[in-house]
């Protein structure tokens, strides 16, 4: 039973984002449209944004979504998995870090009404949203030559 309610809880964390977050974002969010396809990303250098995202979507077997890719480059920057745990864990940073929008507060919400075994981690993510330096105004598209590791550390250094 617990394994089906799971399941069925997954299920729900992908129709939020995927099925209903990501088309309100392509209608109501200002267009901010990913400049890279895959051969981009794989050419550029070891160790660096553009080439750590292609591995991260290759290894989970995830296509490039232009309107979804400054999400799936803050799991690189951020080392949160695509697990339900990665996610709400994920935005939970987000809102530490002071990013209050929809889909950070409906996941954050989601996570603590139906993921009581995440709370911990969730908390710890919160915290260490709040102690680190805001990333919301990069240019992501300049950032893709940028090695991964100075990026964090302007993150999380302060």
């Amino acid at each position: 039973m617990k394994q089906y309610i799971i399941k069925i809880r997954s299920a729900i964390l992908v129709l939020l984002t995927h099925k209903i977050a990501l088309p309100l974002l392509k209608i109501f969010r200002r267009p901010n449209v990913f400049n890279h396809d895959m051969k981009e990303l794989i050419s550029f250098p070891a160790g660096s944004l553009g080439n750590d995202l292609y591995h991260f979507l290759e290894k989970r077997k995830l296509p490039l979504l232009k309107h979804y890719a400054r999400h799936d480059l803050k799991h690189v920057l951020l080392n949160y998995d695509t697990t339900d745990e990665g996610e709400v864990c994920l935005q939970s940073f987000m809102l530490g870090n002071r990013r209050v929008s929809f889909p950070v507060l409906a996941t954050v919400t989601f996570g603590f009404i139906t993921m009581p075994e995440h709370w911990k981690k969730m908390r710890l993510a919160f915290e260490t949203g709040k102690d680190c330096n805001s990333f919301h105004d990069w240019k992501w598209n300049e950032l893709m030559q940028e090695q991964t590791i100075e990026l964090r550390n302007k993150i999380f250094n302060h």
